[in-house]
């Protein structure tokens, strides 16, 4: 305080881009912040670079992480896409919309959510959405189902399926 008045806060960043000149320096950072949580090879480009780091180095550091195992784009995809199905059933293109969001290369995404719903199934994953939902309050209208599927990223032939076995069930 000077005169009563409050100081600016000085900024740390000067000190910090100060320190990041060699890769070695880069890689403690961003260890930092992966040790956080999982990311993607953009996310930590991203954060890299807002720390002043210029391209070539944040490149030179990623390529260092991912040689030794810390980024993995594809294992990342694959455990959010199983996290992600467990609390919240979608469909392949809400899910691929999602990992693109963050980062995740077209290719990668669609390899992850072939083996995945390989595994699973679409239209098992299509009933666990509208069950949930319909734990929720009263049973959907046909209607209602096809707008919630849409909504989650199932394709239509799926929708169809789903909502015709609906349909017979309540006849019969």
């Amino acid at each position: 305080m000077k005169g009563g008045r409050i100081d600016k806060p000085r900024s740390i960043r000067p000190r910090i881009r100060a320190r990041l000149t060699s890769v070695d320096d880069v890689a403690r950072l961003a260890v930092g912040f992966l040790a956080r949580r999982d990311r993607t090879v953009a996310q930590v480009q991203q954060f890299l670079i807002s720390h002043g780091v210029s391209s070539l180095l944040a490149k030179q550091t990623i390529r260092r992480l991912s040689d030794l195992h810390y980024l993995n784009d594809s294992a990342y995809a694959q455990r959010w896409v199983e996290r992600r199905l467990v609390s919240r059933p979608m469909g392949p293109a809400r899910i691929k919309a999602e990992l693109q969001a963050k980062g995740i290369a077209e290719t990668v995404a669609d390899r992850v959510i072939t083996d995945v719903f390989h595994d699973v199934g679409e239209e098992r994953m299509a009933r666990r959405a509208l069950n949930a939902r319909q734990r929720h309050g009263s049973r959907l209208t046909p209607a209602q189902s096809v707008r919630l599927l849409r909504q989650r990223g199932f394709d239509e032939e799926t929708i169809d399926r789903i909502v015709m076995v609906a349909r017979g069930s309540d006849e019969g």
